[in-house]
């Protein structure tokens, strides 16, 4: 069992950093507009849509990328409420409530794909297709776009100039996204995964019974649900259903598709800077905390459930609410690299998995998704950092901290400190409120430290913009509607704006050359600090928590005689 766990992990890196070395050269020519003759294509698009081509300062860009959320908002409101009037609805399915729409709503928009609801059941092909598939495109598109700025800013110096962000949008969507996408869709086809825009089929069952089989156009939303690390389901079920992901090939694809974009910008950021060292150092950060993180929830799951084990029962590994054509490493993998990543996909229930397999999930979101993170957001939130722990390192040695040539001052620190504590508190008071109250007790339906852990999943996964869930928790309620709607809107662009407000400082400095008495930002050692920073802080924030929930769970278990 080892050794297949250990076959599988090197199997997908060795496949993501063959891939991901290319495309990120192509994502550092996107970064400084290097399009070649496709550049009068873009002007073009932008001029008929009325957008501004000139650079903007941090400011501007920041109002910019407001302002296509808002309105992604607004539409995909009015799209959910009111789908039964809109065509491609073969199953007549009726208009959502307004909070299940308005959560469903900044949901996709901010790149969590929260689904408190079963998508065969609720949404119209229109809605999966006009609605979420093209906010799937948006969302992912913003979070590179706010990555793109952070590493102008490290390369450029004494200016306001941050590029444009309708620029940034389309070159992204178009150069990266979609043709990407469309690959990926033609091989899940080819793995089986449907494409249709037919009605709900009736089969006869080998016991005679009727079911209904579900269609839809399913592989082109699952394509760019995994390379933007959306993680929204065509059905409820997820990429454990067998018509979004058939087989343990398309398993592997999508979990490789999955780190495709975050390890490319790792490698795109190393050539923006001039020093690929630099990529070089954030990717092996990421890539232990990864392997790390999969090794632990992979031995819990295959160790088994310690109550059966004591009752007699053969329970060498844990199987329960997991597909037998994946099995429990591949699953216990999958888990590990949706929730390190911002995906939210899953192909497994989480809620199934042991007190420890599930923790770790649960720890991933936590740490604030930097551990390759979402499309963008992964690389951003891992700079923030980066910062602090040349900060904390530049006091121990008594000089001024700096990064890449660029002085890291006060606005810095408060910047990076409000992204970094944002979301833990989004998530700590979000859960104390819900235990609190009346309304958020009643959705719970498994009562002790397991409850507790749904309740601290569910505020981890919204305000961290993961989007998967333990289950077990009644959430298509008014109050965690809104609750996780507020968690997701604020988790997002509270830490995007301030990590703009970071750039645009950083791009106004000079770029000082390196002495001998810098400190060194690549190599194993700083390695080390970073992963020892991003441990203190989620161990400071989360462990009181985690101690009430899986922890609790876990010694429950091991006690059983």
């Amino acid at each position: 069992m080892a050794g297949n766990a250990f076959l599988l992990i090197v199997s997908l890196f060795a496949l993501l950093l063959v891939l991901s070395q290319p495309l990120g050269a192509w994502l550092a020519r996107l970064v400084e507009g290097e399009t070649g003759v496709l550049l009068p294509l873009e002007h073009d698009l932008a001029r008929l849509c009325g957008f501004p081509q000139s650079e903007m300062n941090w400011r501007q860009y920041a109002l910019a990328i407001l302002l296509l959320n808002a309105g992604g908002i607004v539409l995909l409101l009015l799209i959910m409420m009111f789908q039964q009037h809109l065509p491609l609805n073969p199953q007549h399915l009726p208009g959502m409530s307004w909070h299940l729409a308005l959560n469903t709503a900044i949901s996709f928009v901010t790149n969590t794909n929260w689904q408190a609801y079963s998508g065969e059941n609720t949404l119209s092909y229109f809605s999966q297709m006009l609605g979420l598939t093209v906010q799937n495109f948006l969302s992912a598109a913003t979070g590179i776009a706010v990555a793109f700025v952070l590493m102008r800013a490290f390369a450029r110096r004494s200016t306001q100039a941050l590029g444009n962000a309708w620029l940034d949008l389309i070159r992204i969507n178009l150069y990266l996204l979609l043709p990407i996408a469309m690959l990926m869709a033609l091989f899940f086809i080819s793995q089986g995964t449907i494409q249709n825009f037919l009605p709900y089929q009736s089969a006869t069952t080998l016991e005679g019974a009727t079911q209904i089989l579900p269609m839809g156009p399913v592989a082109s939303q699952e394509a760019i649900k995994m390379l933007g690390t959306n993680g929204g389901g065509f059905f409820g079920a997820n990429s454990a259903h067998p018509f979004e992901n058939p087989t343990a090939l398309s398993n592997l694809i999508q979990m490789l598709s999955i780190l495709l974009i975050p390890a490319a910008l790792c490698f795109a950021f190393g050539r923006v800077v001039n020093d690929v060292r630099q990529g070089h150092t954030l990717l092996w950060a990421m890539s232990l905390m990864l392997i790390a993180a999969s090794a632990v929830t992979m031995y819990a799951e295959v160790s088994g459930n310690p109550h059966l084990l004591a009752l007699g029962a053969d329970s060498a590994q844990n199987m329960e609410g997991k597909e037998t054509r994946f099995g429990v490493l591949a699953s216990a993998f999958f888990a590990a690299i949706t929730t390190a990543t911002s995906c939210g996909a899953v192909n497994a229930m989480h809620d199934s998995f042991t007190a420890l397999g599930g923790m770790v999930p649960m720890w991933l979101m936590q740490v604030g998704e930097v551990i390759f993170g979402g499309v963008g957001s992964g690389l951003y939130g891992m700079l923030i950092f980066v910062l602090l722990t040349v900060f904390i390192a530049g006091l121990m040695i008594g000089r001024t901290p700096e990064y890449l040539g660029k002085k890291i001052d006060a606005w810095e620190m408060k910047m990076a400190a409000l992204a970094i504590l944002i979301t833990p508190a989004l998530v700590l008071l979000g859960t104390a409120l819900a235990l609190g109250t009346e309304a958020g007790r009643s959705g719970i339906f498994n009562p002790g430290a397991h409850g507790f852990s749904e309740v601290l999943y569910a505020y981890s996964s919204a305000a961290n913009n993961n989007g998967s869930a333990f289950g077990g928790l009644n959430v298509n309620t008014p109050f965690y509607n809104l609750t996780l709607a507020f968690a997701m809107l604020v988790g997002r662009f509270s830490v995007m704006i301030p990590v703009l407000a970071i750039a645009g400082s950083l791009a106004a400095k000079k770029r000082q050359p390196e002495t001998r008495g810098s400190l060194s930002t690549r190599g194993p050692l700083f390695i080390g600090m970073l992963i020892a920073i991003i441990l203190l802080i989620s161990a400071l924030t989360f462990i009181p928590a985690l101690a009430l929930g899986p922890v609790a769970e876990h010694l429950q278990l091991s006690l059983v005689r």
